[in-house]
């Protein structure tokens, strides 16, 4: 991610990242959460206009 996006409300549960990164034995990165977080906003933002531009109101799999 090139840009530095700006602060959003968080949409991913940190503790649940944290604990699969822990379980296959790695360790997590403060900033971390903040990244995949602003990665989910954007792939969701994406999918949601692509289900506009193909006229649609419900965001699908497909859409990803």
């Amino acid at each position: 991610m090139a840009k530095k996006a700006a602060k959003v409300e968080p949409v991913v549960v940190g503790s649940k990242i944290r604990a699969l990164i822990r379980a296959k034995g790695a360790m997590m990165s403060g900033e971390l959460l903040d990244a995949l977080n602003a990665c989910v906003v954007c792939c969701v933002e994406k999918a949601i206009e692509r289900a506009k531009a193909n006229k649609r109101s419900t965001v699908r799999p497909q859409d990803l």
